[in-house]
């Protein structure tokens, strides 16, 4: 069933707000889903998906680009030690996640051919105990951060920081309800960088795994088309999609700003609240067989 306007509309705030705060946009667009009797894994709504991560991308590029420029981009080798550590958390990132995809298929699936991570996407257990996880991490990072306050500085993280935080955010991705962003800026604080750095790094990060996570959607589409999943028109998607896109950058913008207030206001811990009790919920609906 193709998604109606105003259950776009909601999935596109959502997306765009739970993508960039540190609550997991997968776990709340996974429950959204279920609760609107919507099929993540359809053309229609692979689609949409692409269409509010790009959203939320330009959100983020459109926030941090005048601090990103100050911090990272001031001269010619300050640009190239920036570059050359988001590289390396990139690929400690990538490391880690080829890590656990092999270690998921071969532990939870068998090594059953055709199995991969993304048929754990709907178990809510999982959600659950992931939404505890990062929630007891922000919680710890968050109250342990207020006592420093610790002025930002560009080069505030390291080289080996940077390989730490691209392992959390690679331990973060495979796993629906355990949000990115939430896991890499609390690592960053506990491992003693300023929260605004921490804030400007993770997002930077984001920027650089947001393409292939869009190419990832846009192979999945093809597969699904091809498995004949119904006769669908990109065309006519294209209109609900913009829409989508709209709506999930206007919400990425607003959550961005909420973020930053709570970061440097040392309200950060709240999250990790919201996290616990979403977990609770999404808990109940586990046991209740939604």
């Amino acid at each position: 069933m193709s998604p109606s306007l105003l259950q776009i509309v909601l999935l596109a705030l959502i997306q765009g707000a739970a993508e960039l705060l540190p609550v997991s946009s997968s776990a709340h667009v996974i429950v959204a889903e279920k609760l609107m009797h919507l099929d993540p894994s359809s053309p229609e709504m692979v689609f949409l998906m692409i269409m509010l991560h790009a959203g939320t991308m330009v959100a983020v590029i459109a926030y941090f680009w005048k601090s990103w420029r100050s911090a990272y981009f001031p001269d010619g080798v300050s640009a190239f030690a920036s570059l050359y550590r988001i590289a390396v958390a990139t690929a400690s990132t990538a490391v880690l996640v080829g890590i656990l995809m092999v270690a998921i298929q071969r532990v939870v699936f068998h090594g059953r051919r055709g199995a991969s991570v993304e048929d754990l996407t709907g178990h809510l257990g999982i959600v659950c105990v992931s939404l505890f996880l990062v929630g007891i991490l922000i919680i710890v990072a968050g109250l342990r951060s207020r006592a420093s306050q610790a002025a930002p500085a560009p080069g505030a993280v390291s080289t080996p920081l940077a390989a730490a935080i691209g392992a959390v955010q690679g331990i973060c991705l495979p796993f629906r309800g355990l949000s990115r962003s939430g896991g890499t800026i609390s690592a960053s604080m506990l491992l003693g960088v300023p929260r605004r750095a921490a804030e400007e790094f993770s997002f930077a990060l984001a920027v650089v795994i947001t393409p292939p996570i869009i190419a990832r959607e846009y192979w999945r589409l093809y597969k699904s088309r091809s498995l004949g999943h119904g006769d669908v028109h990109l065309a006519a998607l294209a209109g609900p999609g913009l829409l989508g896109m709209a709506f999930s950058f206007l919400a990425g913008l607003a959550a961005l700003r909420w973020l930053s207030a709570w970061l440097e206001h040392g309200r950060w811990h709240y999250f990790g609240i919201y996290c616990l009790v979403a977990s609770a919920g999404v808990g109940a609906l586990a046991l209740s067989g939604f």
